[in-house]
């Protein structure tokens, strides 16, 4: 009974793991081939996160779906970590943002796309205008969703203990 067990135990975890493995293979295939809608989904959180990071306004405001949702993930005592719906709401959280944040490096590291949804990650750098501290370099990370050439949803993902740390610091 018991080495039976232990035989259901073995084939169970090499079925897994073949079904992870092919998984993920089919994953990275997809990738390699993206079509046309991952590549402008893609374009367009590229062109909205070139345009945030130039100050053009016009440009995010048309990347920008009326109905859109932005998440900061987070510790809560940061000013910007929360949840913004709408473009007044988005466009006033920008403004906060750049009244508190100054980003002193940014590098992407990797992005995909796969039909409607983008991921980023990279490295960055602030400073926080209330104590002047500036940030060890951290990673972070980017789920965005595109609808009809805009973007509809925008999660971010930061190392928020180190930027608190900055902000709290006196």
């Amino acid at each position: 009974m018991k080495l039976e067990k232990h035989m259901n135990r073995r084939a169970f975890l090499t079925i897994a793991v073949a079904g992870t493995a092919a998984a993920a293979l089919s994953t990275s295939l997809s990738a390699k081939d993206r079509d046309d809608k991952d590549k402008a989904s893609f374009d367009t959180v590229m062109a909205f996160m070139g345009a945030m990071g130039g100050g053009d306004m016009d440009t995010l405001d048309e990347l920008m779906a009326g109905d859109m949702v932005w998440q900061n993930e987070g510790d809560p005592d940061l000013p910007w970590i929360g949840t913004w719906e709408g473009k007044e709401a988005i466009f006033g959280f920008l403004g906060m943002f750049s009244e508190n944040v100054q980003v002193t490096h940014w590098e992407n590291q990797d992005a995909f796309a796969s039909g409607d949804t983008v991921a980023v990650f990279g490295r960055m750098k602030l400073r926080l205008s209330n104590s002047g501290v500036e940030t060890d370099e951290f990673t972070f990370a980017l789920r965005a969703k595109v609808r009809n050439g805009q973007v509809v949803f925008w999660n971010w993902f930061e190392d928020s203990y180190a930027v608190s740390q900055a902000f709290h610091a006196t």
